[in-house]
């Protein structure tokens, strides 16, 4: 079997793994062991002269202890059996997927919406985002729900499981360590600016072509959707996923407000303190409960088109 075969099954395997289990809490989950070990690192070093510096040997440390860990990890369960080393592989690339994680956590802000809860709305997109959610109104709860399943669908999906395509275990590992880099440290603030330059650059260059693939992913997936509007999304994306702050979150949240045809973007807060972004898309209405569900048939499109190129690329070869 080549390694782009091999690949290709572990990856489908994983994904099936995540949709049916998820993170169970009974399983120690690898995110958690990094989070731990940048915390430790980050406390000793953010401080004082050299914080550049020191930031980027954090990222060295964390991004390739994961990729050395993994790779002699499974070359020792390999003597084993090379079956166990499949299961492995198998399961550690599920770990870094999360379809089931970002669906669930969809659902529970769009649940309460539909049935006039809005204060329990608020309170569950406060688990999934960093902005104030205590005042908001329903479609601001909605657009910050969208937003998150859009950027997320890269982070959490697509992107993983390109370097899992690429490399195996090992590489989607590495970048799932860089993102929690990113989620951590990767701030602009005082604090994180200098220290968490490293990490924020590499987790922009490792998701600049799975972003874009992401967009493209749903732009076509779309197509197998009644009345989403594709031609908008097109012109939407090719317009305004620049404005976005970030050189890859614009691109799945630009697809996104043009297939719904809503504006994203706009004003938060953040502890009080307002951020305007740059709005995305052309206002035709305002965004409603059902775009959380929308939006994740989109999610769920952008993997499934990802399985179905590589299925007809195996075929060929």
């Amino acid at each position: 079997m080549n390694v782009f075969a091999m690949h290709f099954y572990m990856i489908i395997t994983a994904i099936i793994t995540d949709l049916l289990i998820g993170d169970p809490r009974w399983l120690p989950h690898p995110v958690i062991i990094m989070g731990k070990a940048i915390s430790f690192l980050e406390k000793m070093w953010n401080r004082n002269k050299y914080r550049k510096a020191k930031g980027m040997l954090l990222t060295l440390i964390i991004v390739g202890g994961t990729y050395i860990f993994v790779y002699f990890l499974l070359k020792i369960v390999n003597y084993i059996h090379p079956y166990a080393t499949f299961l492995v592989e198998m399961y550690l690339i599920s770990t870094t997927i999360a379809m089931k994680g970002l669906h669930k956590a969809a659902k529970e802000v769009a649940i309460p919406l539909l049935q006039g809860d809005l204060s329990l709305a608020r309170k569950k997109l406060s688990f999934i985002v960093g902005r104030d959610t205590e005042d908001l109104p329903t479609d601001e709860v909605v657009r910050g729900t969208v937003e998150t399943v859009a950027e997320n669908t890269v982070d959490a999906i697509i992107a993983p499981l390109c370097w899992a395509l690429i490399g195996g275990a090992p590489l989607a590992m590495a970048y799932r360590a860089t993102n929690t880099l990113d989620s951590m440290v990767g701030y602009k603030n005082e604090k994180y600016k200098q220290f968490g330059w490293g990490s924020a650059r590499l987790d922009d260059v490792m998701n600049w072509i799975p972003a874009r693939l992401t967009a493209i992913l749903i732009w076509l997936f779309s197509w197998f959707v009644p009345n989403s509007k594709k031609w908008n999304a097109f012109v939407v994306t090719v317009r305004d996923a620049k404005k976005h702050p970030s050189p890859n979150s614009g691109w799945p949240e630009a697809m996104t407000a043009g297939l719904l045809g809503v504006v994203l973007g706009g004003k938060n807060f953040y502890q009080g303190i307002v951020s305007n972004r740059a709005e995305m898309g052309n206002y035709t209405r305002r965004l409603q409960p059902k775009d959380i569900q929308k939006t994740i048939i989109y999610m769920h499109g952008a993997w499934f088109m990802f399985v179905l190129i590589l299925f007809f690329i195996y075929m060929k070869l």
